[in-house]
């Protein structure tokens, strides 16, 4: 090899390793990186197409007797001495709680400022069923002139058991996350309990002596409507509404069925 050959490749070799050099690597964390996706921002409803479902809740069949309560352990006591676990009217089944189940994707709702009210009077509690939204304040009102003792039992909320004396202050509880039912009993009186029923939208209702329930202010959609009772358990029912819509879904409950729970 001549010398102009030599300093030839020597001048290749220098430059392939300066632009070797030059070449940076990502770091691993940087070439693994994937890009960041944004949040959908939460839908908001259109009043202008808002939709309603409503419908009566039936039972099938014979309603079980209702069972006699003996109050005789404390005088300040009065009021029917029934239980209220199965209450029907003519086959139309009261104290079922009917929310939307499934189908609003990422809509968001404002908890109501105003309180839900939970009384006890007659040593009973009124009403014996209770829908709120998630993170809704709960006022418990004492009526009777003796002390009550409530005591909710959830599963995904924190638990608390706390007394209220005689025509006490009125508390104020919540619960931060859905959770249906919540069974609520007062350990002064074994006979007193009742169900709240928590979610994370405003269609929810109860159903009365008539059995009938009404969601309104839906948005167009496909919806699944649960219906929740504390002995017959969960009935699903699958509705679409379109704009400005009025849909009937009844619901049926028998004898049998399995207990409550639905979430």
């Amino acid at each position: 090899m001549n010398k102009r050959m030599y300093f030839a490749s020597l001048l290749v070799l220098g430059l392939m390793f300066v632009a070797g050099c030059g070449k940076k690597e990502a770091p691993p964390e940087q070439a693994a990186a994937k890009p960041e996706t944004a949040a959908a921002p939460a839908a908001k409803i259109d009043p202008a197409t808002v939709a309603t479902v409503s419908g009566t809740v039936k039972f099938d069949g014979a309603a079980p007797k209702a069972q006699k309560i003996d109050m005789s352990q404390d005088p300040a006591c009065k009021g029917t001495n029934e239980t209220e676990t199965v209450e029907v009217n003519n086959g139309d089944l009261e104290n079922v709680f009917i929310y939307v189940k499934d189908g609003l994707g990422n809509y968001s709702f404002d908890v109501p400022k105003e309180p839900a009210k939970l009384d006890q009077m007659g040593c009973r509690y009124h009403p014996h069923v209770l829908g709120v939204m998630a993170g809704q304040k709960v006022q418990i009102v004492n009526s009777d002139n003796t002390t009550h003792n409530i005591h909710p039992s959830p599963k995904d909320n924190r638990e608390w058991n706390e007394s209220q004396p005689p025509k006490g202050a009125p508390l104020a509880k919540d619960f931060a996350r859905q959770e249906v039912l919540i069974p609520v009993k007062c350990n002064q009186h074994p006979w007193m309990k009742m169900y709240i029923g928590v979610v994370k939208t405003p269609f929810f209702a109860v159903t009365g002596k008539d059995g009938k329930y009404e969601l309104k202010g839906l948005p167009p959609g496909t919806y699944t409507i649960a219906a929740v009772h504390e002995k017959y358990g969960e009935v699903d029912q699958t509705v679409t509404v379109a704009a400005k819509d009025s849909k009937t879904q009844d619901f049926s409950f028998k004898a049998g069925m399995g207990g409550a729970g639905g979430q």
